[in-house]
Parts: C-alpha cells; structure tokens; sequence
C-alpha cells in the first residue's frame, strides 16, 4: 500500500535526524573537553522499491525510464573532525599540546610488541605527570609510551646496565624514571642515589639486568620540550636527567580511527597501519627496537607534529555550527511528523470509506 511506504518514508526520517540530533548534542555537551574531537554527520537515500523498469527505444517509439519509490533515508556516515583544534595554556610544564597530525600513545605497564602495536591507545590530550612508581602518566592512569636514556658506549649500545645514560634505546616502552643506584660501586662507579640506565640486549630489548622492578631517583624540575625530550633534575645528586623522549602515532586515515572511551581511539580497521615516530623528527632515520636496518614500517618518521610544552588542546565544538545543524534537523524532525500525521489522516479516511 503507497500510504503505509510513505508512513515508512517518514518513520525513516524520525530516526534519521533524531540520531544526528544525538551527536549534535554529543558536540555541545563536549563543548569544554579537552581534545574533544567533533562529529558530523551526513545522510544517505535509503533503498528503493522499482515499480518498472526503464527501457531502451525502438525503432518506433522512444526509451522510458525507470519508476522508483524511496523510503525515506538514514545516516550515512558520523565523521570525527581529527584537525588540531585551539590550544590552551595551562602553566603546567608537563603537559603538552601537539601541533600537527599525531598522537600520543598511552597502554599498560606489560609493554607492547611490534606486532600488536594496534592494542596501544592513541589521545590527544597531553595532561601529564608522574606517577609514585615513576612512569609518566596521563589524567586517567594510563601510561605514556616512547623510548627511554640507555647506557651506550663508543660501539653504540650496550648490554650492561649503567651511569652514562648517553644514548637513547627506541624499543618502544612505557616510559619510567632511571633506576636509582641502593647501594655505592653498583654498578661500578655509582654512588646511592645516582641514576642507573638500562642497557640493550642483542634483540634490541631495554636490559634492566635483575632490576625489572626497581625503585627509581627522586627528581624536581620535570620538564618536556618541543621535541619530546623529558628531563628533570635528580633529586639526590642534582645532575640533569634526561629520561628519554615521547613517542607519537600516526595513521593514515585519522578519522578512520575507532573511538574507544573518553579521549581515547585504537587504530583498527580502516584507519591504516600505525607509524611511530617522535616529535619534530627528533630520532628519525632510525629504526624501532635499536636495529640497524629493517623494513619502513618499523623506521622512525623524520617529521611531522612537534610538541607545545604548557598547552593542552581544546575542544572541537563550535557552537555557532553546532546551533545551526540543531535547527536544521529540528525543522527536518518536524517535517517528518507531519508525513506520519498526514499518512494516518488518509488511513483513517480509507478505513472510514465503509461505514
């Protein structure tokens, strides 16, 4: 019956528009949220009945073309606008903005491998601090990941925990405060108190020897630049500390990207592969887990977004647009109901044509 597809039509319509009202309301309700990230929405045609089908013309008459009845529409697509949005100062040294495409990647203490980097979480809010077990956190406990001061030599890496602390290890690992030295000459040289650098064994892995659970230095004056660079001052001897350096994550496809909860999104399917890199390009050329060659997929990026140390990223609503769509699918809602009313009119009069 034509006035029950048009009732459909309508109905179509109702839960079309009502669910981009939702993520209107979504937007202005994340109005104040950090790194909030805005959706858009866009509508498609649904499916459509074919009461004939076209035709091709003869020789003596011409073509006709098909007859189709559609009923109504529905969501077509709910986009994630992934653009860097304003910043704010905080006044806070450690938290960062990022400026340019990328995000940091936070995830659990155990560690991630390369193959499984996708389990990682990828934020653009950059509030961060350090823990009481000496990891750098973000607001809601997650780790942040990069790659930490290791002990090299003239040869570049070595496998023997130490002092020098003057090489960077890229194993891509939670980031944590060096070992704190418990007791003098262990190592070698080291008074308590001295920060004590991993080393690294011959599969690229951080070596932390019988240290894997270790109490880390104190330290004041934490710091983070543009580049990602994490320093501090060691609490016990005052020597400058350079802890390691953040990691960010790009993909290919940003608004690809799943969003999990809160700030968060995980780089499923159809966001792309993962890359790693770190701010501003700050170790590029090199590969991941201190190889000395491998495959572009696991080479570190030498470009790309920098960080604003003192900064956090605003929210990605604006008001003035999301105000505009809530009357637009307001009016677009309210003409629907008037399809279902007027439907229901004729329906009854048809039921009344028999009295």
């Amino acid at each position: 019956m034509a006035l029950t597809g048009a009732m459909s039509a309508g109905i179509a319509g109702l839960k079309a528009h009502m669910d981009a009202l939702t993520v209107v309301g979504n937007n202005v309700a994340n109005v104040n949220t950090p790194g909030y990230k805005a959706g858009r929405v866009t509508f498609k045609e649904s499916i459509y009945s074919t009461q004939a089908a076209g035709s091709n013309g003869t020789d003596t008459i011409g073509g006709t073309n098909p007859r189709q009845t559609g009923y109504g529409c529905s969501v077509g697509t709910i986009d994630l606008d992934m653009s860097s949005m304003n910043l704010e100062s905080t006044g806070n040294a450690a938290d960062v903005a990022i400026q340019g495409d990328g995000f940091l990647l936070v995830g659990s203490k155990e560690g991630v491998d390369l193959d499984n980097l996708d389990k990682l979480l990828l934020t653009r809010v950059g509030d961060l601090r350090v823990d009481n077990n000496g990891y750098l956190t973000d607001g809601y406990g997650n780790i942040v990941y990069g790659f930490v001061t290791c002990n090299g030599d003239e040869n570049g890496k070595n496998t023997t925990p130490g002092l020098t602390g003057d090489a960077i290890s890229t194993q891509l690992v939670p980031i944590r405060l060096p070992r704190a030295a418990t007791k003098d000459g262990e190592p070698a040289g080291a008074s308590v108190g001295d920060a004590i650098y991993p080393g690294v064994n011959a599969d690229g892995t951080n070596n932390y020897d019988k240290y894997d659970d270790y109490d880390c230095i104190s330290y004041n004056s934490l710091s983070i630049d543009a580049s990602g660079k994490i320093t501090c001052f060691n609490g016990k001897t005052k020597d400058p500390v350079t802890i390691g350096y953040i990691a960010l994550g790009t993909v290919p496809n940003p608004s690809g990207l799943t969003h999990t909860e809160g700030p968060y999104y995980q780089a499923l399917e159809g966001a792309g592969d993962l890359s790693i890199c770190a701010p501003g390009g700050s170790l590029g050329g090199q590969y991941l887990n201190n190889k000395t060659q491998g495959d572009l997929s696991t080479m570190l990026g030498s470009g790309g977004a920098s960080l604003l140390p003192g900064f956090r990223e605003g929210s990605g609503t604006d008001l003035a647009t999301e105000f505009a769509n809530m009357i637009t699918y307001q009016r677009g809602y309210q003409a629907n109901t008037r399809i279902v009313t007027v439907t229901d009119s004729m329906l009854e009069e048809l039921v009344n044509m028999k009295r």
